[in-house]
């Protein structure tokens, strides 16, 4: 029996999301992404519920991955992450050690 609360907690993008990166469940998921406009959250929980098999499943959530060239030059010119984007590919590598030198402070660092 499913109560109340457990159909009000369901978000279907969260849980099509953790879905994703397992091999039994991730056609389950891609199937409740294209109908995600067509059916509703309650429609969506009950079929998920009635078709993955129980079991553990952990897996970490992917992080973008933080790009040193990137940082440096948000750090340097006080840009956000978007415009330190779009301006990296105009800094070639010696730049950027010129850039970090500037930006070094001193001190011991940690390795």
């Amino acid at each position: 029996m499913v109560d109340e609360q457990s159909e009000k907690d369901y978000v279907p993008f969260i849980v099509n999301r953790g879905l994703g990166y397992f091999a039994d469940t991730v056609l389950l998921a891609n199937e409740m992404n294209v109908h995600c406009g067509d059916l509703d959250s309650k429609m969506q929980y009950d079929f998920l519920r009635s078709t993955v098999n129980k079991r553990k499943r952990f897996s970490k959530w992917l992080k973008a991955n933080e790009d040193e060239k990137i940082k440096i030059i948000c750090a340097y010119f006080g840009y956000s992450h978007s415009v330190g984007k779009h301006v990296s590919d105009l800094f070639d590598s010696a730049a950027i050690s010129e850039l970090k030198k500037r930006l070094d402070k001193g001190g011991v660092s940690r390795k």
